[in-house]
């Protein structure tokens, strides 16, 4: 006989007994194309930039993990205004990182290849949250936004 399930987790598996077919739970965020290439984008950042170039490794580091974040903070808002704007800011340090990667690549900081390769996943990420956003721009509620707007006399 199983142990009783307490809330909504479930009971260990006891020795013998098959493994769950049913995947774990999964954030909202993981869920998301863009936050899977948001999260390779930040390990190839983290090993792009050598050490003693600390200030450009640091904003570098930063930018990238911005990204991640705002998008797993959007994912997880329920509001469409809040999705919108945690995207916004995750579109931004995705853009502020494929500049920083553009100087890292001019300056010869580091290998042609793995800019390239960051600045393609940015630019991916860019275009994803822009098309993550537009459905949400699209709905106004009643009363509320440029669809609520009267025109002018």
């Amino acid at each position: 006989m199983s142990a009783p399930t307490v809330g909504f987790l479930s009971p260990e598996p006891a020795a013998g007994d098959e493994p769950s077919a049913v995947p774990p739970p999964a954030l909202d965020a993981e869920k998301l194309v863009c936050y899977d290439l948001a999260l390779e984008l930040q390990v190839l950042c983290a090993s792009l930039v050598p050490a003693q170039h600390r200030v450009l490794q640091d904003q570098l580091e930063r930018a990238s993990l911005s990204v991640v974040c705002n998008i797993a903070e959007g994912a997880g808002r329920r509001s469409r205004k809040d999705k919108r704007r945690m995207y916004a800011i995750a579109r931004g340090s995705a853009a502020e990182t494929a500049a920083i990667v553009d100087v890292l690549r001019l300056r010869r900081l580091a290998p042609e290849a793995q800019c390239r390769a960051a600045r393609s996943l940015a630019l991916r990420v860019v275009q994803l949250l822009t098309k993550l956003d537009a459905p949400l721009l699209a709905y106004s509620p009643a009363g509320v936004g440029p669809a609520a707007v009267k025109p002018s006399r």
